[in-house]
């Protein structure tokens, strides 16, 4: 008789493949079966042997989908799809925005500005219908819509009956949720799997459970550790206590006191001397004692012993018995950053302070950066020549079959043995002769701009003004290659739309302040005629002397009075759009965009507004360079 049927192997592309009996010439052969998913398979091998168990570490196995996001970028704009181990396209990019498949075989995908979530075949398990789709964590995942936060199980059903302000993940079956009262306070309780309310929502703070417990903000100077059940465990008459660590919580005595550690039944253990403390992992924590806008970080043991002295402007825990220590880069502004050092947790130091970052550890190695490029270390802090290292400034991490690399904005796919099974186009093909190519401008550590070039134009003198054009609106420019900027630049672009002789390029960029609380997005759009070499303003589109920013300006403000996903605008601010306004145009509509802050929050970003041409007609002049150019 042939052997039972295997647990399904890593698919080809998308499918799973596993060997099945089959009744051939009177006897039982084995046979290769191909199933549209490891579930599947699964569920195959359950139904033919119902008294065998699947072992976990094989259902793990055949869950485990080994396929990876990529970023293409196309005349249609920048879209993500999915790789297989080999480095081939399994599901084509189509995607706004596409995240790692999760140990359950399910991905987090963005399209038309909404997420949902796909299987591997590529399939809608959700719609892309929320605002936003969390990780999925022990089989359930928050989602966002208009009313609110809901939770959805792994089929995509609704588990809440009704929406709140808030659900953060379930840990230990629970899940923390929060509603706003009349009064407009926030209070906070737990969730179970069901959905159901567990604990009401009675806390002024919680936090997620671990071990059966969690700690939770009972009023003003009162905290308290509870069972699943909302049972009080503890009660712990303090002005502050942080969440559970190896047994041991940071508290405050009074209001913006100092930080010590308490046991989980409300023991001192650590009196308060510091000016923060972080949860103890792994039998330590790190603290700062700066009494100034300084940091003096520093690792301590449970006896409240400094291990690593408090000297440090940066110290962070990475596992596996790691430490990265890091001086700041200038010490009189130490929000600069900071140059990093690999230690153990007895304080040794392993190698000098060369780092600009160092990630977690895993499976005996991290991988670090330093001005000129990302690789591997060892547990000593030795380079790992076996594994890949690329020029420029990111992070690696074992994903997988593979090790992706996120270096420099671009994501890269190596195998196991180091050999680079994909890396991003850098040339986006348009109708022919015509593309467009990206170039890479990185003069220092803190600046880097990817900007577009366009080939095949006829007129060579146009597309040398084009290009020469193109890297100034990019923001390529002279900087000084080893001095410390005060602030971190990076930019990029997309094809936003092409039609005809009309190519129309987003050119983005971000330029944060070391120090700031967050950076400013700045946007522009490039629309090229690729016949002439012509760039087109929002007055091209128009008949010369038509009123185009009234009509625009009124059907705008028709839009904010009558729509309610624009209620984010602040009241009164709009009153019309100027002559130069932010726009870009697509095949039906034309889009009119607003700067950040200019009518909106920050959070809403650049704030858009879609008009049909249908609603311009009488004034779109349709005998002109720019409309013809795609018409």
């Amino acid at each position: 008789m042939a052997d039972r049927p295997d647990v399904p192997v890593q698919p080809p592309q998308s499918l799973v493949f596993g060997t099945v009996p089959l009744l051939y010439g009177g006897r039982l052969v084995p046979a290769v079966a191909i199933f549209e998913h490891a579930e599947a398979a699964v569920r195959y091998y359950r139904q033919l042997y119902p008294d065998q168990a699947v072992s976990p570490a094989a259902l793990a196995r055949a869950r485990a989908i080994p396929l990876y996001p990529v970023l293409v970028k196309t005349a249609k704009g920048n879209l993500y799809g999915y790789i297989n181990d080999q480095g081939n396209v399994v599901i084509p990019p189509q995607y706004e925005y596409a995240l790692d498949f999760q140990p359950n075989g399910l991905a987090v995908v963005q399209a038309g500005n909404k997420q949902g979530v796909i299987n591997a075949s590529g399939r809608y398990v959700v719609r892309p219908v929320y605002d936003s789709v969390s990780s999925f964590s022990e089989g359930l995942a928050s989602v966002i819509d208009g009313q609110g936060f809901r939770v959805i199980d792994e089929t995509g059903r609704l588990v809440t009956p009704k929406a709140y302000s808030f659900i953060g993940t379930y840990r230990d079956g629970r899940a923390v949720f929060s509603q706003t009262g009349a009064d407009g306070q926030s209070r906070y309780g737990y969730l179970d799997r069901e959905g159901k309310e567990a604990i009401p929502a009675r806390y002024l703070e919680a936090n997620d459970f671990a071990g059966g417990k969690a700690v939770v903000k009972v009023k003003d100077g009162e905290y308290a550790l509870i069972d699943k059940d909302g049972k009080s465990l503890a009660v712990y008459p303090y002005a502050f206590v942080g969440s559970m660590g190896d047994g041991l919580l940071a508290f405050q005595k009074e209001a913006n006191g100092k930080y010590g550690y308490i046991d989980e039944k409300g023991t001192v253990i650590i009196p308060p001397r510091f000016t923060s403390a972080m949860p103890f992992e792994g039998g330590f924590a790190v603290v700062n004692t700066a009494e100034d806008y300084n940091n003096h970080y520093g690792l301590i043991n449970k006896n409240g012993s400094f291990v690593i002295p408090a000297e440090y402007n940066e110290v962070e825990q990475l596992g596996e018995g790691r430490v990265a220590v890091g001086k700041a880069t200038d010490p009189s502004r130490p929000y600069i950053g900071s140059s990093f050092a690999l230690a153990d947790t007895s304080g040794r130091l392993l190698t000098d302070f060369r780092f600009t970052n160092i990630t977690d550890y895993k499976d005996g190695y991290a991988s670090v950066s330093d001005k000129k490029e990302t690789y591997w270390i060892d547990h000593n802090g030795n380079r790992a020549t076996l594994l890949p290292a690329m020029p420029g400034s990111g992070t690696m991490a074992f994903i997988g079959n593979l090790i992706s690399a996120n270096v420099d904005l671009r994501l890269f796919y190596f195998d196991r043995a180091g050999k680079m099974v994909w890396k991003p186009n850098t040339t986006i093909p348009l109708a022919p002769p015509y593309a467009v190519r990206e170039e890479k401008f990185k003069p220092n550590k803190d600046y880097l701009v990817y900007y577009p070039q366009v080939e095949g134009m006829a007129d060579k003198k146009a597309e040398e003004s084009v290009n020469r054009k193109l890297k100034q609106l990019s923001a390529v420019k002279p900087v000084p290659p080893d001095s410390q900027l005060e602030a971190s630049y990076t930019g990029d672009f997309a094809v936003t739309f092409f039609r005809d002789k009309l190519l129309v390029l987003k050119l983005e960029g971000y330029n944060f302040p070391f120090g700031a609380a967050h950076g400013m997005p700045s946007r522009e759009y490039v629309h090229l005629n690729l016949a002439t070499g012509d760039m087109y303003e929002l007055k091209d589109l128009f008949k010369p002397g038509s009123p185009y920013v009234k009509r625009i300006s009124d059907i705008i403000a028709h839009q904010i009075a009558t729509d309610p996903k624009y209620s984010y605008v602040f009241p009164g601010s709009f009153k019309q759009i100027a002559p130069n306004q932010l726009f870009y145009v697509t095949e039906n509509a034309l889009h009119i965009l607003f700067q950040p802050y200019e009518i909106a929050p920050y959070a809403a970003g650049f704030p858009e507004f879609t008009i049909p041409y249908a609603e311009l007609t009488d004034i779109i002049d349709t005998n002109g360079s720019f409309w013809k150019s795609f018409h």
